[in-house]
């Protein structure tokens, strides 16, 4: 059974820029070691019969071919239709706040 030490809790903690208190350092350390037994567990389990599994929905992924499609604009004359233009680009004004 993994058991963490209360300095293995807050060396996590601080990697995590967590601050915690003693009762939830205590609390963590049950929890995180109940957790790392489970998973000690987990790699005793025989899987060598079972296939590896990465789709589970039955969905595939369509792909298209990317075309060209020359609608015959050139993007200065579409420029034209646009109130601002700085360095052949479309000026808005600031969209964060």
């Amino acid at each position: 059974m993994a058991k963490l030490s209360k300095e293995e809790v807050l060396k996590l903690a601080y990697l995590a820029r967590l601050d915690l208190t003693e009762f939830e350092v205590e609390e963590f350390r049950t929890e995180l070691s109940n957790i790392l037994t489970y998973v000690e567990q987990l790699k005793n389990v025989d899987t060598d019969q079972l296939s590896p599994t990465n789709q589970v929905t039955g969905l595939t992924n369509v792909m298209r071919d990317d075309k060209l499609i020359d609608y015959g604009y050139q993007p200065k004359k579409l420029l034209e239709n646009v109130p601002f233009v700085k360095d052949e680009q479309i000026k808005v004004k600031r969209m964060v706040g």
